[in-house]
């Protein structure tokens, strides 16, 4: 296949490596599925992990203290106090372009249709005369949410975070972002701006694993600031750190899922363009060098095509060098298919963070995925459509959480309280299934519990 036209190859530029997964002829488990697929290799994680507990142990024992020294150490830059006063916000809007105010306003007003709209119903079932059961949803009282900066500037995990927190009612929100050398020590002025669009007037220039850490049990005041009070749910992407941090919080607050460094898998037959499935696969390793980028397909003909254009487009690219280290690395690569139906066996396995149908019938067969964090149907719907302007959120899960774990939405910030309301005559048409089922589980206070209301001893 030729280059595109839009993608002229650089001679000089070194190819991509885009490994072969090849599970044809295998009739593997679904563990053996999920062994197969490409992942990021564990000593990573496991690495991570013991530099994320050094942190937050460090956060929780000093404070604002150990904030100021991680800022220092990470980000170069040398912090009283967190806290971004009201007039940096206020001036990171008013110096805003005037074109991305335009898109980012246009993205907040999608995402708020599509929020407004998945807030679930209270519901009230009566289940006999007297006996009526609840359930309310009722948002958590403070939420902190986290964006990420490093390689790349992301107002719109601004939106992704606030929108839905405010669609659910919650009245405390906290936003933290990493501090930038270039801009005083202060997060990017477009984060910054996109939260004063957004009415969020709590911000800390804080970054990584210690934003996690201090949203999650707090900072006392000091003499250089007010504290930071803690939080009940902690959202947000972030890079193998924030993710981690996220795990081993959860528990002292709520997560809503470990968004990690971005993925993507695309399930692609021989119908697919070769151009589009490059694009997107580019789209993704852009963000982080550990980015991972996925292509399942039963035809060898488009995984040829697709690696001479990855090459050509990854050489064209601004950041050819990230993109070609990400669709290099052992968690990107094309997974080699019997079939469809292998190839949807094989999403399910990964579940991928992004998964993109671009197969004949892609609306049919993205109904029979089961496990993916969103799901991308056909050649117009793109993983950029959704990390911008779809109305969707694109704070979603990585690493194969996607099969028990939900993306960014309404029901991350409400809980469910259920509440019971009977009477007199209600409870007495029960008691006697409850002494029994009490008396059979040999916790017979609990009868008496019930019998003591109408008369008889507990």
């Amino acid at each position: 296949m030729t280059n595109s036209p839009e993608f002229p190859a650089t001679p000089s530029a070194p190819p991509v490596s885009f490994r072969t997964v090849d599970l044809r002829g295998k009739g593997l488990t679904l563990a053996g599925l999920r062994a197969a697929v490409p992942r990021a290799q564990e000593q990573t994680v496991a690495d991570a992990e013991q530099k994320v507990l050094d942190i937050i142990a460090d956060v929780r024992r000093r404070g604002y203290a150990a904030l100021a020294d991680f800022a220092q150490r990470f980000d170069g830059v040398d912090q009283d106090h967190p806290r971004v006063p009201a007039e940096a916000l206020a001036r990171a809007l008013a110096e805003l372009d005037p074109a991305v105010r335009k898109a980012l306003e246009e993205s907040i007003s999608r995402a708020r249709r599509f929020a407004d709209s998945q807030r679930p119903r209270n519901i009230d079932v009566e289940l006999g005369d007297g006996a009526v059961v609840s359930q309310n949803w009722v948002p958590v009282a403070r939420v902190g949410l986290y964006v990420p900066g490093g390689l790349a500037v992301y107002p719109s995990s601004v939106i992704m975070n606030v929108v839905p927190a405010l669609a659910a009612g919650v009245a405390s929100i906290a936003l933290a972002s990493p501090p930038q050398k270039d801009f005083g020590g202060l997060p990017h002025p477009t984060i910054l701006a996109a939260a004063a669009l957004l009415g969020i007037e709590e911000v800390y220039a804080i970054g990584g694993a210690q934003a996690i850490a201090a949203f999650a049990y707090g900072v006392d005041a000091t003499a250089a600031g007010a504290a930071l009070e803690p939080v009940d749910v902690v959202t947000g992407p972030g890079n193998i750190f924030v993710a981690t941090a996220k795990r081993l919080v959860k528990g002292v607050v709520g997560i809503d899922s470990e968004a990690g460094t971005t993925e993507i898998a695309i399930l692609a037959d021989s119908t697919a363009r070769p151009a589009l499935v490059a694009a997107d696969l580019i789209s993704q390793a852009e963000h982080d060098p550990r980015a991972a980028s996925v292509l399942i397909t039963d035809s060898e003909a488009l995984a040829a095509a697709v690696r001479t254009e990855l090459n050509s487009q990854a050489a064209a690219t601004r950041h050819s060098e990230r993109v070609r280290e990400a669709l290099s690395g052992p968690q990107s690569g094309v997974v080699l298919v019997d079939d469809l139906e292998q190839g949807v066996a094989a999403c399910d396995a990964y579940a991928a963070e992004h998964l993109e149908i671009m197969t004949a019938d892609a609306a049919g067969v993205a109904a029979r995925i089961r496990n993916a964090g969103a799901i991308f149907v056909g050649d117009y719907s793109p993983v950029s459509l959704g990390d911008y302007c779809a109305g969707s959120n694109h704070v979603l899960p990585t690493s194969g959480t996607a099969a028990f774990s939900s993306g960014l939405n309404v029901t991350t910030f409400l809980r469910a309280i259920q509440v019971i309301n009977y009477t007199r005559e209600a409870l007495h048409e029960v008691s006697g299934h409850i002494v029994s089922l009490a008396g059979a589980e040999d916790l017979p206070a609990h009868g008496d519990a019930v019998t003591v209301r109408f008369g008889s001893p507990a």
